[in-house]
């Protein structure tokens, strides 16, 4: 039985711990075992915490920082860090953005997916995020059908909290769907991988480094079958389900002249209209349709910087969430954001919402709280989100004395309300991970 891990992060100047009483605490302390929380306190450290002695614990000392839960990431394509800011889809929108990349993706080689994994997690970690999703969708012919492994290996060398999602596509062009015949996969091969990744790397358990979900690409890319066998199989496992929805107008489109239904009707129809399910964008839902997407208990991944760069248009944040949905945060593509940053997210996403509905049209503790327990929502993650007892010990540790936060008053609003600077550090299960590779 391996030793008993203690780690003491104290002398936070601010630590924020997202639970239920919101509290923000000067002088603030973390004590972990494990990796999970055992106590969270302000002002002097106890000589003995939780039964241990305080020179047992590994300590952190966080003096000058604000402190957060790490921020979780809910919707990302790793691959794409590959072909960022590609020269002809600059001015693209969704469907010409895919149609031109995904022939440029199904070139990729098994060490490009690897790098590009590796390029996306530590951007992300370098933002203050130490927990991200993947939904990696594409299998190109020429590289190795254990894509997810790849990525798995590389989350397990950098140290990130990782849920991937298996990602399927089986409908292409032939077969009315967008994508080419050289990125799909037949139905068998994708249900077939789906049991295999869940049986290899699915790990249940509180504190759980990875867990797995599925996740089709997309009403244009699979078919309703594979839809209802993806879902049938993630139940019978206890995994959760993730896809894109209502993304775009064209989307929208599509959906009414192939299958006769709007997105959300679509979703119902393939019995995804449920807890376990959680959508990247959610953009085009009308009144009706969020008040049934927050009965279900859907999620929401928010992502309004690749709304953004496509032209896509903007989710209805508030309305989800007062209807009951969980909405995180999330970077999206490297392709269509550009960025794996997400402290640049928070301030995207607080701007855009005062862009639309004036100042008081999103505050800060709204946008921390998608970028935390939203997120840990959005992946059913109840050990997340949070700095209380009985969580993971995950933080996100920001310098105050970092350049771009000089002169500020408020050191939360400061983190969103000014430029995003790199974290310190981040401390992932009680384990400080160096984030200046």
């Amino acid at each position: 039985m391996s030793a008993v891990r203690l780690f003491l992060l104290s002398n936070a100047e601010t630590l924020v711990t997202m639970d239920s009483e919101k509290r923000i605490l000067p002088d603030g302390w973390v004590a972990a075992r494990d990796g999970m929380i055992l106590e969270v306190g302000t002002g002097p450290v106890p000589d003995s915490i939780a039964g241990h002695a305080r020179n047992e614990y590994t300590t952190y000392d966080a003096g000058g920082c604000v402190v957060l839960p790490g921020l979780i990431n809910t919707h990302h394509h790793l691959f794409q860090t590959r072909t960022r800011a590609w020269h002809s889809v600059a001015d693209s929108e969704l469907f010409d953005w895919l149609k031109t990349l995904y022939p440029v993706w199904a070139q990729l080689t098994d060490r490009q997916f690897y790098e590009a994994a590796r390029v996306g997690f530590l951007e992300l970690m370098r933002s203050g995020c130490t927990t991200t999703t993947d939904h990696h969708y594409l299998f190109p012919e020429n590289a190795s059908p254990e894509l997810i492994d790849i990525t798995i290996e590389a989350a397990r060398e950098v140290g990130i909290r990782f849920h991937p999602t298996r990602g399927s596509m089986s409908r292409s062009v032939k077969d009315g769907g967008l994508p080419p015949d050289s990125v799909v996969q037949d139905e068998e091969t994708i249900l077939a991988d789906c049991e295999r990744v869940i049986s290899k790397f699915h790990d249940p358990t509180p504190g759980a480094m990875v867990r797995i979900a599925l996740a089709p690409c997309s009403p244009f890319s699979v078919s309703p079958e594979l839809m209802r066998a993806t879902a049938a199989l993630a139940r019978r496992h206890g995994v959760r389900l993730h896809t894109h929805l209502s993304e775009t107008r064209d989307e929208d489109a599509y959906c009414g002249e192939i299958y006769g239904q709007r997105p959300v009707d679509f979703l119902e129809s393939v019995d995804w209209l449920a807890g376990d399910v959680w959508l990247a964008h959610g953009i085009w839902f009308d009144d009706s349709e969020i008040v049934r997407l927050g009965r279900a208990g859907v999620a929401i991944a928010h992502c309004p910087t690749s709304n953004m760069r496509l032209g896509s248009g903007f989710c209805r944040v508030r309305d989800l969430r007062a209807a009951g949905c969980a909405v995180g945060l999330a970077v999206d593509g490297s392709a269509s954001n550009d960025s794996s940053n997400l402290l640049a997210e928070l301030r995207q996403a607080l701007l855009l919402h005062r862009v639309k509905d004036g100042a008081a049209g999103m505050t800060v503790q709204e946008v921390l709280e998608m970028a935390t327990v939203g997120g840990a929502g959005c992946l059913g993650r109840e050990d997340l989100g949070s700095l209380e007892p009985g969580k993971a010990c995950d933080l996100a540790v920001y310098d105050l004395e970092a350049i771009g936060y000089d002169g500020a008053d408020d050191p939360v609003a400061a983190l969103l309300l000014c430029h995003p600077e790199p974290a310190k550090s981040v401390i992932v299960g009680g384990n400080p991970l160096d984030i200046d590779r």
